[in-house]
């Protein structure tokens, strides 16, 4: 299997002097509940991680110790969210690219950034930004930000199981199992699910399972 360096992006742009290189990946496009939740970090040009990879293939534990040494050692790491209800109301697809605008914006309050690595989604800005297919497996800068962006999301997903501990929600974190859909339709809608989301429209449009708790 062929090595990815997962510092090809960053060592280019090095190289032509921009030192404050953000990497940007957003989390939960794809759940019934909750926000979609985007990460921004900037990496010094030392920074190594054995292993960070996209989060999405690392196990809880690894992401747990990651998200610390991140948080520790970026120059700057922030997070943007975007509820339910906007989600909602301008679809997932603009939800994620504000999420990620958001975060971006944050950083930038603390930090002069020079260039953006992004995952997947092209992204208008008034800096240089590079869209990268599977981004989170290529950068070490969009990497970094899947993994805060996971956590972040997981940590708001156990706290509503605390909340709604029928709904398993530490388990599937949201996303539509088949366990989740059983709870849905045993339990209902509380507040947070998506209302333009397909198995929430279904029961909507029962007209009997909706609660706001």
């Amino acid at each position: 299997m062929e090595t990815v360096d997962l510092y090809k992006y960053e060592k280019e742009l090095y190289s032509n002097n921009i030192e404050y290189i953000g990497g940007v990946d957003e989390v939960g496009r794809g759940p019934l509940v909750g926000p979609v939740v985007a990460a921004c970090v900037v990496l010094p040009k030392d920074f190594k991680l054995e292993g960070l990879n996209d989060s999405k293939k690392l196990t809880e534990k690894k992401r747990d110790i990651f998200y610390e040494y991140i948080k520790q050692n970026a120059l700057a790491c922030e997070i943007g969210s975007v509820s339910p209800a906007e989600i909602d109301e301008i679809n997932i697809y603009e939800a994620s690219k504000k999420a990620m605008k958001i975060a971006i914006s944050k950083v930038r309050e603390k930090i002069s950034l020079q260039h953006v690595l992004i995952d997947a989604m092209p992204i208008e800005m008034d800096i240089p930004t590079t869209s990268i297919i599977k981004g989170d497996a290529k950068s070490i800068s969009i990497a970094a930000a899947s993994v805060i962006a996971k956590v972040t999301r997981d940590k708001m997903m156990y706290d509503l199981d605390q909340k709604y501990p029928d709904y398993g929600f530490a388990s599937h974190k949201g996303y539509p199992t088949k366990k989740h859909i059983e709870a849905l339709n045993k339990y209902g809608i509380i507040e947070g699910y998506r209302k333009s989301y397909g198995p929430v429209k279904e029961i909507l449009n029962k007209g009997d399972k909706y609660e706001s708790k």
